[in-house]
């Protein structure tokens, strides 16, 4: 018998309660909310985030930042379904912000609601409907045994805004770069113009000059979503370089939000990648190619059909990848702690 054995307790009523179920997706966490959540008004997913983040933004700061979280927390709301035909709404949270799109989510949450029985599907490869904020999200799984084993969706239109541009970056000089959109905006750069490893030897390295280069970017060139001023913002920095493995097309390194790393190879990065390769000539229809992540671990995308988004060129991508469940959590908010809402230092 041990003094655990007689642990009895339970949180002050006027403790704020959140309980969450985290996964991750190749090695990017999702942190999911399932319980404690004041009401989150709004008709659609942006009006809900906006609310949220005028009214609970310490809820995000409290479970991103430490002592919840870390600097490369990530995390998920899932709401109501804000159309008839959806199965649920979702919209995410980092330590600076709110994005717009996240991939590696899509793949969890998609992983979660079915492995958890949230969502019942009898049959073996389910489509479940997301709505998030640059619109539906169409998922599928892919089960074996009842559990998932692979989730693809198809990608809000995606299309390359600007092509071979010179950004000057301070300390680094004249970067070269291009500028795609796939749920989210980011600035393609070439890893071996900069001398630069994608793997944990470069980890600060690549902190550093990814955050350079947004600022730079953001600074000098506009960044306009055709439809939607919320969407209309420059995410992150992904560096291009080569696969470990010869079988990969390439790898990934996307540097997002205020300096976090994606530990996978990045939805909606790899999305605004296959944009770009289609634009160029460098990728055909129904082509699939597989993207490392700083990990190694991988997504495959694909561009399923073309079409033209407010007049725009653009591509519908389907990117696949797995999620696994790591843990449950039960937070507490003490209001007398003076660091309820938690800090960061990055």
């Amino acid at each position: 018998m041990t003094i655990t054995d007689n642990w009895k307790w339970d949180a002050p009523k006027d403790w704020l309660r959140i309980t969450s179920i985290d996964l991750h997706t190749g090695g990017e966490p999702l942190r999911v909310f399932t319980d404690g959540l004041p009401e989150i008004k709004g008709n659609t997913i942006l009006e809900k985030r906006r609310y949220f983040r005028n009214n609970y933004d310490y809820i995000r700061t409290g479970t991103m930042w430490e002592p919840r979280g870390h600097a490369d927390m990530y995390g998920a709301i899932i709401t109501e379904a804000t159309t008839e035909d959806g199965d649920f709404g979702t919209f995410f949270l980092h330590n600076e912000g709110y994005s717009t799109m996240c991939g590696h989510a899509m793949i969890a949450l998609v992983t979660l609601v079915l492995d958890t029985n949230m969502i019942i599907r009898e049959d073996e490869n389910p489509i479940i409907k997301i709505d998030a904020p640059p619109g539906r999200i169409t998922c599928q799984a892919f089960r074996k045994n009842g559990k998932v084993e692979k989730v693809s969706f198809q990608n809000v239109p995606s299309f390359m805004s600007l092509k071979n541009q010179l950004v000057d970056v301070p300390e680094l000089g004249k970067v070269r770069f291009d500028l795609a959109y796939g749920g989210a905006f980011y600035a393609y750069v070439q890893a071996e113009d900069l001398n630069l490893n994608l793997d944990e030897s470069d980890y600060n390295k690549l902190i550093d000059y990814g955050r350079k280069i947004k600022y730079a970017v953001m600074d000098q060139f506009e960044i306009i979503h055709p439809l939607e001023e919320d969407l209309s913002f420059l995410y992150g920095t992904i560096f291009i370089g080569k696969a470990s493995n010869p079988d990969h097309h390439t790898r990934n390194v996307c540097i997002f939000a205020e300096g976090e790393v994606d530990r996978s190879a990045t939805g909606s990065g790899v999305s605004g990648r296959a944009a770009i390769h289609y634009a160029k000539g460098e990728l055909k229809e129904n082509t699939e190619i597989i993207i490392e992540s700083i990990l190694g671990s991988t997504m495959s995308v694909k561009v399923i059909e073309t079409c033209k988004y407010e007049g725009i060129d653009a591509i519908i991508p389907e990117v696949s990848g797995t999620a696994s469940i790591t843990g449950k959590n039960e937070f507490y908010f003490d209001p007398n702690d003076p660091l309820k809402n938690g800090f960061i230092f990055r």
